[in-house]
This record gives structure tokens, C-alpha cells and sequence, in this order.
């Protein structure tokens, strides 16, 4: 170490002696890491915010209410991806 930074240490013992050993903040170091976590959530919902623009969502028309019998007899060819018999 050099002698400035000895005498630094030297200064800051004294302190340290005068706070209380029960007493447990967070500090510096828990201010950095807080802002940092909310740097990077704000960056995530930037990201987000852009993704959602790009989704071009147009629901198409609901088809006519059909009798129970012909709903279940309709083949997975004739119905939309992802549509369910029922």
C-alpha cells in the first residue's frame, strides 16, 4: 500500500469503531446493485415494448354456432390451426 492510501485506512478505522455493529444497511454496493437490476428491467421492457409493435394480431370472423353432432364429425384439416373441436 502506499502511504496515502495507509493514511486513509488510518482515518476511517475511528469511523468505522463509531457505528453500530448491529446495525446492517445496505450500503453502496446495494445501491449498485438495485439500479443495475432496474437498468435492466427498464432495457427488458424497452425490448419488449418493440417486439409487441412488430405483432400484426387481426382475430378473424367467429364461425356460425353449430349443432353439438357436426362440431366433433369435422375433420382437423377443415379447422384453423389451434382451433379446438368443441
Amino acid at each position: 500500500m502506499s502511504s496515502t492510501s495507509t493514511l486513509a485506512v488510518t482515518h476511517l478505522v475511528p469511523l468505522a469503531k463509531e457505528l453500530d455493529e448491529n446495525k446492517v444497511t445496505p450500503g453502496v454496493l446495494g445501491f449498485i446493485v438495485f439500479a443495475l437490476i432496474g437498468g435492466a428491467v427498464w432495457l427488458l421492457m424497452k425490448s419488449m415494448n418493440k417486439h409487441m409493435k412488430k405483432v400484426d394480431f387481426e382475430e378473424g370472423p367467429e364461425p356460425a354456432k353449430a349443432s353439438a353432432g357436426t362440431a366433433a364429425t369435422t375433420a382437423p384439416a377443415d379447422r384453423p390451426k389451434g382451433e379446438s373441436p368443441a
